[in-house]
């Protein structure tokens, strides 16, 4: 039996085990490869994705969890939020290797479309497990601010 659902935007369906993790679907079946498989206990944040609106780790969603729901990656994310995000890491050049950004951004995005006005503390909730090997915290934390101050937060 299918798990069929919603990926970003578009009617999608998955025919094999529905116990495969969403990253593997995203990756292997769907083609969509801006998430990205970083640990595969949830640990690292490089598989975010949006279910529903709200920030998941993919690695450890099995396919199966999504069946009538709507799923959101880097590739299809868009909206006040997204743009905001997107440009406050541009103008302040946040990516230093780039592997865990598309991560970063979904829980960003995340954030800002569920508070406008955000303190050091809901970046920090919010953010918590999404690492940045090459340490691009402050810049990171700069964006979201920016962001938000864009989105008149």
């Amino acid at each position: 039996m299918a798990t069929d659902f919603t990926l970003n935007g578009k009617p999608a369906s998955f025919g094999g085990d529905p116990e495969t993790p969403l990253l593997w679907v995203l990756r292997d079946h769907m083609g969509l490869t801006g998430t990205k498989y970083g640990c595969g206990i949830a640990q690292c944040g490089a598989c975010t994705v949006h279910l529903d609106g709200k920030s998941r780790r993919s690695c450890v969603t099995p396919v199966s969890m999504v069946a009538g729901h709507k799923v959101t990656t880097i590739e299809g994310v868009e909206g006040k939020a997204a743009e905001a995000v997107q440009s406050a890491w541009v103008a302040i050049d946040v990516p230093q290797c780039g592997f865990c950004q598309s991560g970063q951004v979904m829980s960003a995005i995340g954030l800002l479309a569920q508070k406008k006005q955000v303190t050091d503390a809901d970046i920090d909730n919010a953010m918590a497990g999404n690492i940045c090997r090459c340490a691009t915290y402050v810049r990171i934390r700069q964006a979201i601010h920016d962001a938000a101050a864009k989105m008149g937060g």
